[in-house]
């Protein structure tokens, strides 16, 4: 029974979706039926494939490009508090701008095109990770730095082997936060930026003789494969390194 208990929560709602549909008026909004039959059509098509791996794509490189890069400056700048105070200013000024705020200026740089996305989706990760890093620094207990210095290790050797470690389980925790607002994000670039993706078929199906089941198949796709995504980065947390940065 406990096993079933997840799935009665999506059981009423394709419940409630199946009577909505067929109490409306306009006939518009499609049934669950409707929206398989359709997810059938872009299979058979080779659209969702296309859709799916181009919508990856994107979020794959944004994403990975703000990963490797704001978690490194975000340590530095939380252990370098010079540097923290020179530049979190900036980074406060920056970091309530929604991403969209920025296509205009994408497009404007990029063209419509990968590039485009790309770079709102690094934006939309990179200063949440950099802001987080920061304060994942600052709340290491101060017995495990005394206790690294004690031991003659360089600040180097306390960044990587100290730090590092005890911050894992805020870095996960904000891994998993900017991996979905990544996934947002690259939706909403889709629809504007580029001529593919999950987005792109969103908008299309719409403007293309309103295929409202192609619309709602795509926003399926979109909320499986998030869940897919989080569910990834959850593992994380079963590492040893983490519980080892918890102190277990």
């Amino acid at each position: 029974m406990k096993r079933l208990l997840p799935f009665s929560a999506a059981a009423a709602l394709v419940a409630a979706w199946f009577l909505a549909a067929h109490r409306q008026t306009s006939g518009l909004f499609p049934d669950p039926a409707q929206v398989l039959l359709g997810l059938g059509e872009l299979l058979r098509r080779g659209l969702l494939a296309k859709y799916v791996v181009a919508s990856l794509y994107r979020v794959s490189w944004g994403y990975l490009l703000a990963v490797v890069t704001a978690i490194p400056i975000g340590l530095l700048l939380g252990w370098y508090r010079r540097g923290e105070q020179a530049l979190n200013p900036l980074l406060q000024v920056l970091r309530p701008i929604s991403p969209l705020a920025w296509i205009p200026i994408s497009i404007l740089w990029f063209g419509v095109g990968d590039m485009a996305a790309i770079f709102l989706i690094f934006l939309a990760s990179f200063l949440p990770l950099v802001v987080a890093s920061m304060n994942a620094v600052r709340n290491v207990p101060p017995t495990l730095l005394r206790a690294g210095r004690n031991f003659g290790l360089s600040n180097r050797r306390i960044l990587t082997g100290v730090i590092l470690p005890a911050s894992l389980p805020q870095l996960i925790v904000a891994l998993r936060i900017s991996l979905g607002v990544a996934w947002l994000v690259v939706v909403a670039a889709e629809m504007i930026a580029v001529n593919s993706g999950l987005g792109f078929l969103i908008v299309d199906a719409r403007n293309a003789g309103n295929r409202y089941d192609l619309v709602v198949a795509g926003m399926v796709m979109i909320g499986l494969i998030g869940l897919v995504l989080d569910v990834s980065i959850r593992q994380l947390e079963k590492m040893k390194a983490l519980k080892w940065g918890y102190g277990s």
